[in-house]
């Protein structure tokens, strides 16, 4: 059936209702909720991670730039496990040392991640098969890999164009061994109006929202 042009549309509903929904999944993680932001490198997973963060009333964001190295790329699991995942499962705050990419060490401060009701972690491999078991939920940054990878590019200038190099192949490689996007239970996408969520290949049948982020309608950088 054809939808009648003349029809009304379907006001925009609003990142503080998606953030609703996402407080209103069981825990996964002891008393968290944690959440996966997922999606190739320079598909606007830290901006978008920002703005629902901002909705979640200030909620934790756990950047995996934090937890990975250059040594470690992509094996960064069982850190992640010991200095997060172990801790929030018992309700206590997670502590862990920041990967420095300059300085190529992880400093000697730790920082503080509490067991709030809701956790972002947010990064490239966010929904990997070995941390599906501890999240609520996969949200995938559905932006395709190459235009992804040439956006970060672009954000990273030519003082990156190494990094970049040895990237590429490692991302490929991982998503090809442990794909995320096949999980995901909501697939985000950038739009004029701000984001659209739609349903993933593993959600639950909750249509489509159209979720905005107010004046500034530049959704990834």
């Amino acid at each position: 059936m054809t939808p009648d042009p003349r029809a009304p549309r379907t006001p925009p509903t609003s990142l503080p209702a998606l953030a609703a929904a996402l407080r209103g999944l069981p825990p996964s993680c002891g008393p968290v909720r944690l959440i996966a932001v997922d999606g190739h490198a320079g598909s606007g997973k830290s901006t978008f991670a920002r703005r629902l963060a901002e909705a979640l009333g200030g909620a934790p964001v756990l950047r995996l730039d934090d937890i990975a190295s250059h040594d470690q790329l992509f094996d960064w699991t069982e850190r992640l496990r010991g200095q997060v995942l172990d801790p929030l499962s018992r309700g206590e705050t997670a502590r862990y040392a920041a990967y420095d990419w300059h300085e190529r060490r992880f400093g000697a401060a730790e920082h503080p991640l509490p067991p709030a009701p809701v956790v972002l972690v947010e990064g490239v491999g966010a929904g990997r098969r070995a941390l599906r078991g501890h999240l609520a939920a996969v949200l995938w940054m559905d932006v395709p890999r190459e235009a992804a990878w040439q956006r970060g590019r672009r954000r990273d200038g030519a003082a990156q164009r190494d990094f970049w190099d040895g990237w590429e192949p490692a991302e490929l490689r991982h998503f090809t061994e442990d794909p995320s996007r096949p999980f995901a239970d909501l697939l985000v996408r950038q739009c004029p109006e701000g984001y659209e969520v739609l349903r993933g290949p593993s959600g639950a049948p909750t249509g489509t929202l159209v979720v905005t982020h107010g004046e500034d309608s530049s959704a990834v950088r």
